[in-house]
């Protein structure tokens, strides 16, 4: 009987050990691909880790965990459910197509 308590506790505290491995994943939402995103985060299917990937394309790398909740599908619930698995990593200028708008306006005003 004292051996199979040993053996169930030895059992249990694995479990709990690998359990807290999984749960310890990280993903880095400004290099991950799709699949990542999709495999670590809670709540986030194969469309919205796509919809991430696509509005980091579009308007270059997240700044912050909170802007995440600018992506359509993707509100702060779902970021706060998720903090402790997203990383920032470098986060490089942000490319904005008002870039080129701005450039456009410095170049109109020194005419």
């Amino acid at each position: 009987m004292n051996a199979f308590k040993t053996g169930f506790a030895s059992l249990l505290l694995s479990l709990l050990m690998i359990g807290s491995a999984l749960a310890a994943e990280k993903v880095n939402i400004n290099t991950a691909d799709a699949a990542a995103l999709e495999r670590v985060l809670v709540n986030v299917g194969a469309a919205k880790a796509e919809a991430i990937v696509e509005h980091r394309k579009a308007h270059g790398a997240f700044r912050s965990l909170d802007e995440l909740a600018t992506v359509k599908g993707i509100g702060l619930k779902t970021v706060e459910r998720n903090r402790e698995r997203i990383e920032l990593g470098n986060t490089a200028p942000r490319r904005a197509a008002a870039s080129g708008a701005t450039a456009a306006a410095a170049a109109a005003q020194t005419r």
